[in-house]
């Protein structure tokens, strides 16, 4: 199957060919447009260039209905929500045409090809500028009973806040800047000053570390999944599943669970992890019709 695969995002539209031997290849990488005519004459461009593929596959942010052929919900990207999508690219480009969710995307990849590809039932974390996921059942996508199946970020937390506000390095870098009025602190940069003895970056990883890990704790003493596959910006540093997983298993000991303990891996496929995922959407979709 030879698929045209996009991945739209709030500010780039990535794109990419699925050929028959399930390789992504002449990737290009477009500023995202600003309207749906833009966005369909961008993608007719780009299919300009393939000689012969059999659909098109996105991933796109949102909650993806397929029922109605619609994306819900607010992103970045907002004229892509509240409007018949499927219907009208499907009319466009004389193909058919499937979307799922980014998050959801990513982790169909590392459940597909990537790091969840051995195990049964997966939690797909990705932590980011907030805490997004995906939730994976004997290996099928669970998106729950309102399409909100993997919305970890919404989890509170001991202090009345949200999983998203304080369990990323984004905020905790954020928070830094706050406190001591430093300039140009990101995450990595944030690492970096705690790497060099820096205390306050130390304490506000640490929390990043701790809360973090509540929040698996929870999803593990849920759903009791074989594997957590921790996806984002953070993946990129190999120490940070460790350091999480190390905490996990520490409250799981503290609750006499441990036996529960998940495999916590770090995701493969990282910035690719959309398009493949959007692709192995559209071969499941396909086997359904």
């Amino acid at each position: 199957m030879k698929l045209a695969v996009f991945d739209i995002g709030g500010t780039n539209l990535k794109c990419g060919y699925f050929g028959n031997d399930h390789n992504i290849t002449c990737q290009k990488k477009y500023e995202t447009p600003k309207t749906f005519k833009g966005l369909v004459k961008q993608m007719h461009r780009y299919l300009d260039i393939l000689l012969d593929i059999d659909g098109i596959a996105i991933s796109a942010p949102g909650a993806v209905d397929d029922t109605r052929g619609e994306i819900d919900g607010i992103s970045s990207v907002p004229y892509i929500h509240n409007r018949p999508i499927f219907h009208e690219l499907e009319t466009e480009f004389e193909l058919p045409v499937t979307i799922e969710n980014d998050a959801n995307c990513a982790g169909i990849c590392e459940v597909n090809i990537g790091a969840g590809k051995n195990f049964t039932n997966v939690a797909f974390v990705v932590v980011g500028t907030g805490v997004g996921g995906a939730v994976f059942i004997n290996r099928k996508l669970y998106k729950g009973s309102h399409l909100f199946g993997g919305e970890f970020g919404l989890m509170s937390t001991a202090n009345g806040s949200i999983l998203s506000m304080q369990a990323t390095i984004v905020k905790a870098a954020a928070k830094y800047v706050a406190q001591t009025e430093a300039d140009d602190v990101d995450g990595e940069k944030l690492f970096l000053l705690a790497d060099q003895g820096d205390k306050l970056a130390n304490e506000l990883i640490d929390e990043v570390y701790d809360c973090l890990a509540m929040g698996l704790y929870n999803i593990q003493v849920s759903f009791d999944f074989d594997a957590i596959i921790i996806g984002g910006g953070v993946s990129a540093r190999s120490s940070f599943s460790a350091e999480v997983a190390k905490r996990l298993e520490a409250q799981l000991v503290e609750k006499k669970v441990e036996k529960i303990m998940p495999v916590v891996e770090t995701c493969q496929y990282h910035n690719d992890a959309n398009l493949y995922g959007a692709a192995y959407n559209f071969i499941e979709k396909q086997k359904k019709r």
